[in-house]
């Protein structure tokens, strides 16, 4: 099996599954993760500053084509159980990567909160894109 020298944005797939359906987004463009932390620091009367980061979750966002209506509808259910029986409901991202060396491996955001950041701009002649902003409790490594 031949490797490649380094990752390129085709070598990422991403799965949104939110209240338990995989959710249809056929044609992601773009995904970005950061991770989450909150800093302590200590300052010793007697030595020099201490630093460090604990993990405060991750946030990013993802970008699609307007395919399907399956990112309208699951947004129209989100705010349909919040106004009619105050339900919160958490998702999560899977995040498929094609390593250099062959192999895959999966990340999965896990209590995740999304945001339907751009529903689209609807333009003769134009892809209609749409934008998705989220933030994970933790990201787990799969495989």
């Amino acid at each position: 099996m031949a490797t490649k020298p380094f990752n390129v944005g085709r070598d990422c797939r991403v799965v949104l599954i939110y209240n338990g359906s995989r959710i249809k987004l056929p044609t992601v463009t773009g995904f970005q993760a950061q991770q989450q932390t909150h800093r302590l620091t200590s300052s010793p009367l007697n030595d020099m500053p201490a630093f460090y980061d604990t993990p405060n979750g991750w946030s990013g966002t993802f970008n699609f084509q307007r395919d399907n209506s399956g990112a309208d509808d699951l947004f129209a259910a989100i705010e349909s159980g919040f106004w009619d029986a105050g339900t919160m409901i958490l998702g999560s991202i899977y995040q498929y990567l094609d390593e250099c060396d062959g192999t895959t491996t999966t990340y999965e955001f896990m209590g995740a909160t999304i945001a339907l950041n751009n529903a689209g701009n609807f333009q003769s002649e134009n892809i209609v894109n749409q934008s998705v902003s989220f933030m994970a409790r933790i990201r787990n490594k799969i495989s």
